[in-house]
């Protein structure tokens, strides 16, 4: 009975914080035919701020951490963001109704990680007294980035194929060359490098560099961290009446999304974990870090996200994407914080 009323608690207390929040809230206005709308270089410039801060946050992280303990969660952490957008790309993206576009961006937003979750994870240990390693924060980029990337690079590939069996000249032309239908080395280095080339990835590969290499603390204590929290919530809205304005195109395959968002961040969660338990025996990787890696892998991204994939692959239905990650997978994966806890204290122990 306790444990039922904590669960409804949790998903109301969700509900109300600034990120579903808003996003429902921006739903709420489009149902209403609100003409309510947020300029385009305003939203741009949102966007811009928030990659650049969530860049340099975890530069700053990582200049920080003791790279020698870093380096093995970090490769774990890049290996189970590519990892669940390669599950997306055979689940989801498989379901009938699906198309490869939505399917591939909502595996990358799975497959990336929600600040918010990881902060309320790690605020739970907090108060249970238990120690996790410092530079927990700095493998947000290696997660995100990887999972980001290749969901991008798997849609492009996917909508160069279908380019090219629509043509039914059995090839496929990339910055004007012709090539076989077969996917060579030189058309994946093309689209990877395209990938990366683009705004959102850009901006966020920015902010891991300047937090890295330069010292911009100052600033982004001054600027970007006050910033953070009313920019992200002007975003949810726009995304929220973005994403209503076009819910009618996913009606007809809303069960297969509920149900992605419903059963994936278990799923990945568990890869998580597993891939923690891996880095716990080869570097002592401590129960807390295990339990924080998994709750990273069973969050879907609700800062970096959205925007990269808006930006990079317009054609896919924000409605599906968004509405999947953040109105049904970010309360899965804060649900799912006891279930590591406890599966940590069973294999580790704290």
């Amino acid at each position: 009975m306790d444990l039922a009323a904590d669960i409804v608690t949790t998903m109301l207390a969700q509900l109300q914080k600034p990120t579903l929040a808003f996003l429902i809230g921006g739903m709420l206005l489009a149902a209403l035919g609100s003409r309510l709308e947020v300029p385009e270089p305003v939203y741009n410039f949102v966007v811009l701020i928030l990659l650049l801060k969530v860049g340099m946050s975890a530069g700053i992280s990582v200049r920080e951490a003791d790279l020698i303990s870093l380096a093995v969660p970090a490769m774990a952490a890049a290996l189970v963001g590519i990892g669940i957008v390669l599950i997306g790309a055979k689940t989801i993206v498989k379901l009938r109704g699906v198309s490869p576009m939505d399917g591939m961006a909502t595996a990358g937003l799975f497959g990336a990680v929600s600040a918010s979750t990881l902060a309320a994870s790690m605020a739970v240990l907090d108060g249970e007294g238990i120690a996790y390693e410092g530079f927990i924060g700095a493998l947000y980029p290696f997660m995100d980035i990887a999972a980001l990337v290749t969901a991008i690079v798997l849609a492009r590939m996917s909508a160069q194929r279908k380019a090219a069996t629509a043509s039914g000249d059995g090839t496929m032309t990339l910055g004007g060359a012709a090539g076989p239908t077969a996917f060579d080395g030189e058309m994946i280095k093309g689209i990877l490098v395209d990938t990366l080339r683009s705004s959102a990835i850009s901006a966020l590969l920015l902010g891991l560099a300047l937090g890295l290499f330069a010292r911009p603390d100052a600033v982004f204590e001054s600027f970007y961290e006050p910033l953070f929290r009313g920019l992200l919530s002007i975003l949810m809205l726009v995304m929220g009446m973005e994403a209503w304005s076009r819910l009618s195109e996913m009606r007809k395959v809303a069960h297969a999304y509920i149900l992605y968002g419903l059963t994936a961040p278990i799923v990945h969660g568990l890869l998580g974990f597993g891939a923690g338990l891996i880095a716990h025996h080869l570097t002592g990787f401590s129960a807390g870090g295990v339990v924080l890696l998994s709750v990273m892998a069973a969050s879907s991204s609700d800062i970096s996200g959205p925007p990269t994939m808006r930006g990079a692959l317009p054609e896919a239905n924000p409605s599906a994407y968004v509405g999947t990650s953040t109105g049904l997978g970010t309360p899965v994966a804060i649900l799912s914080i006891p279930l590591f806890m406890a599966l940590a204290d069973r294999f580790i122990g704290f």
